[in-house]
């Protein structure tokens, strides 16, 4: 048993020092994601679940010998996880500053404490109804979920969710829900999209689906309650790189074959932990990442095709019209590079005359928005709130 408690001790101290530092090595990549997200953003339970498996081996008679020194990692470990929390309460703080210049007017009502309390609660929301599996075009893969208010009322703003996933994996069904839920639960009608999918698919298949499903949008908004003509992006990782690509090219011919006279712009983007320039992304990335980039989601070499890469990063289309942004980071992401993200929002800001904001989530990684943790609350608060100024200001320009 003492051997136990060590080895225990061992795995809570390595876990949080990840959580604080995390690995970026490439053979440790997937793995100390995966160790730091869900420690980070779900720290109250694994303390609470360290606290009850340490006691019980504790009473089982593992303080003895090594077991003392595993106890001494273990409290080392807690130590850290309080460092993780505390970081995450300041995530307050960050969002406030950030929506302070913001004028949405009548205060939202906050998260449900509820959700994040018991994160298995985020797939319903009272006053809201999911509308699943709706068809927007011809291929089967082209299905999007509608949220929405239960009550009716006058046509409200619409806003499409884009799931990440590395272009190659990801659905509808696992991101972007409590988000959705707490903006449909405001007056929002959400669209959260599936597209088709590398590597059967190669880029801009994926933008020109979010096109299509922008055109259904346009021909459907009213039958679920929604304003056609007052549609928002956002997304997260690699749907955060599409949803800044829907922003920032709407209208483009090329993106919107046999539709092309359709109206795709959107009147603002909140993209989460994007990549923003697949240039400097393969400049930094080690050998296999690009390799997989090259073959498997833009289907040439960028060697032989530069043009291509350029066109499928953001950065490269930003423009004085671009439409008001709110790009959204967490410091600590170890698979999207933060400075591409600070990077992006300074040009917008220099380029663009509409709003362009830039939250930095300390101590958060990638993807900490999944699940309702107690920094996810408090972003989307902070993201309902910069879309509803939006759509205030909007309204008191046009009367």
């Amino acid at each position: 048993m003492p051997y136990v408690l060590l080895a225990s001790g061992l795995l809570a101290l390595l876990t949080t020092v990840n959580a604080i530092r995390p690995r970026h090595s490439l053979l440790l990549l997937v793995a100390g994601f995966f160790a730091a997200w869900l420690t980070i953003e779900l720290a109250p339970w694994v303390l609470a679940l360290e606290v009850v498996a340490t006691a019980l081996l504790a009473a089982g008679g593992g303080l003895s010998g090594f077991g003392w020194l595993g106890l001494a990692a273990t409290a080392i470990g807690w130590v850290g996880l309080a460092v993780v929390m505390v970081r995450a309460l300041r995530t307050t703080l960050t969002v406030r500053e950030w929506t302070a210049e913001l004028d949405p007017g009548e205060q939202a009502p906050a998260f449900p404490l509820s959700h994040v309390a018991l994160p298995f609660l985020m797939t319903r929301r009272r006053g809201v109804t999911r509308v699943r599996d709706l068809a927007y075009g011809d291929d089967p893969r082209l299905r999007l979920d509608v949220y929405k208010p239960t009550s009716p009322g006058a046509l409200r703003p619409g806003i499409m969710e884009v799931h990440g996933g590395a272009w190659t994996i990801g659905s509808k069904r696992e991101q972007g829900i409590p988000l959705l839920n707490h903006l449909a639960a405001n007056g929002w009608v959400g669209l959260n999209v599936d597209y088709r999918l590398s590597p059967r698919a190669k880029f801009p298949d994926h933008l020109v689906d979010l096109k299509r499903a922008i055109a259904w949008y346009r021909s459907h908004a009213e039958e679920h309650g929604a304003d056609p003509s007052f549609l928002c992006v956002t997304g997260g990782s690699a749907g955060g790189h599409l949803a800044a690509l829907v922003a920032l090219t709407a209208n483009v011919p090329e993106y919107q074959p046999g539709f092309e006279d359709v109206d795709t712009s959107v009147r603002a983007a909140v993209p989460f932990y994007g990549v923003y320039d697949l240039r400097a992304l393969l400049d930094g990335a080690p050998g296999v990442f690009a390799s997989f980039l090259e073959r498997h989601v833009m289907g040439v070499r960028r060697a032989e095709d530069p043009e291509a890469y350029a066109k499928a990063s953001p950065e490269h289309w930003i423009r004085e019209d671009a439409p008001p942004f709110l790009v959204v980071h967490g410091d600590l992401d170890t698979l999207a590079p933060v400075a591409q993200a600070r990077t992006f929002a300074e040009h917008l800001r220099e380029r663009s005359a509409a709003p362009a904001l830039y939250a930095e989530m300390k101590g958060a990684q990638h993807a900490f928005d999944i699940f309702p943790s107690y920094r996810s609350a408090r972003v989307i608060e902070g993201t309902e709130r910069f879309l509803t100024s939006v759509r205030q200001a909007e309204r008191r320009q046009t009367t």
